[in-house]
């Protein structure tokens, strides 16, 4: 019989960076009934394995699966090599191309080869849902479609747009919440993970395991996490994802880049940490105890010992401190100029335009250039990563600006 935490106490772990737990009244109830009979919850995520290689993005469910893991219940990482050859509408404008059943293969050993940096091996039951899916009969496909409706199927936001812009639905993208809410009826799930893109097929779980007899599963889905960009969903089509394959040091670089906001995201969606604890941090930096630099630097030599390993993640963070923090105090050796009023103005409130500071020092060959690195995260101020439009600059200013691995001292005249 298995122990398990107060509720309160798993509440705490689970509902961190959740952003919506259908219902979290049902939830505590079937925790409650999970700690008295000593029975886990069977809890699934599934993944369509229609890439080979998975990104930060990906972990967001999996590091939610693994706090269920580490709880004590049963997660089940859910292959979707059927449901791959619909082909998931969830956030697509078109249908999606369909892969091969070699191609599918080939993705789905490279995911199981990977979730197990998060996920224990030992404690994972690993399922395809060509187990189940495979076995219905057309009859079968037939009765489960009854139980929906076209209109309902139209409510979806991506068959709603397509169909008010006279895009074409094929009629197999139809089955794919189906396909997918007959897992949870095939796995007689607790608790089913997804994004907040996955509402309607989570949901769909929900209303057939009600229609064969089921308690219908607790939905928890997480946000869509965004990129380095800070802006739109990490995706390696976009060029702001981070690889959970990137090596050590390129993936420590890369999470140096992002924001301070994000850098907050990031330390709930993909990381273990208690939310009371991320909570405390962040009051730290808010009142000068904890600097945000050192606050991201532990975000990144986290995440990096977590898919490398801690060693990994102590070399990565000192190469990155050798090649490009700069203290305001450490400028042995930097080209030192002096900008005046000609080469670069302030305004009334004492402050000058940062793609014209990059320009006029030349550590920039163009203000569009300037304007692209800056949000990269690639410029650093006095060695702090400066991602705002202006920078204020008191009487006979003496700053360090980096772009890259150049570096300047700027005196202001």
């Amino acid at each position: 019989m298995t122990e398990f935490l107060p509720v309160e106490e798993q509440l705490d772990l689970l509902q961190k960076g959740a952003a919506e737990i259908i219902r979290v009244s049902d939830l505590r109830e079937r925790l409650e009934k999970s700690r008295k009979t000593g029975t886990p919850l069977r809890v699934k995520a599934g993944f369509d394995p229609t890439a080979p290689d998975l990104h930060l993005g990906h972990t967001v469910l999996m590091r939610k699966l693994k706090h269920f893991q580490d709880l004590g219940h049963q997660v089940i990482f859910l292959i979707g090599d059927y449901t791959s050859l619909i082909g998931d509408p969830t956030g697509r404008s078109a249908t999606r191309k369909p892969l091969t059943r070699e191609q599918i293969d080939e993705n789905a050993k490279s995911y199981t080869d990977q979730v197990f940096k998060i996920l224990d091996r030992d404690k994972t039951e690993v399922r395809f849902n060509s187990e189940w899916l495979g076995k219905l009969s057309f009859e079968d496909i037939i009765r489960l479609a009854a139980k929906f409706t076209v209109s309902q199927m139209l409510e979806r936001a991506e068959f709603h747009a397509r169909f008010q812009n006279e895009q074409p639905i094929s009629l197999h993208e139809f089955l794919y919440p189906l396909a997918q809410g007959y897992d949870s009826v095939a796995l007689k799930a607790d608790v089913e993970l997804g994004g907040t893109d996955q509402k309607f097929n989570l949901l769909a779980g929900r209303e057939l395991q009600r229609d064969f007899g089921q308690d219908p599963q607790i939905v928890l889905m997480t946000p869509i996490i965004e990129g380095l960009d800070g802006v739109q969903k990490m995706s390696k089509s976009l060029g702001n994802a981070i690889g959970i394959h990137e090596p050590a040091g390129e993936m420590y670089g890369k999470l140096m880049s992002i924001n301070d906001e994000l850098m907050w995201r990031y330390w709930t969606l993909l990381t273990d940490l208690r939310q009371s604890e991320i909570d405390q941090m962040q009051a730290g930096v808010a009142s000068g105890a904890l600097h945000p630099m050192e606050a991201k630097k532990r975000l990144a030599r986290t995440i990096v010992a977590g898919f490398h390993s801690e060693e990994a993640a102590t070399a990565a963070d000192e190469n990155w401190a050798r090649q490009f923090q700069q203290k305001s105090d450490d400028i042995e050796g930097l080209e030192e100029i002096c900008l005046g009023a000609q080469e670069i103005s302030r305004d009334a409130e004492g402050r000058v335009r940062l793609t014209k500071l990059l320009t006029a020092s030349g550590l920039a060959a163009s203000s569009s250039e300037a304007d692209r690195k800056i949000k990269e995260g690639a410029v650093r101020v006095d060695g702090e990563v400066f991602k705002e439009p202006h920078l204020r600059v008191g009487e006979s200013a003496r700053v360090t600006v980096r772009l890259g691995r150049r570096a300047k001292v700027i005196l202001f005249d």
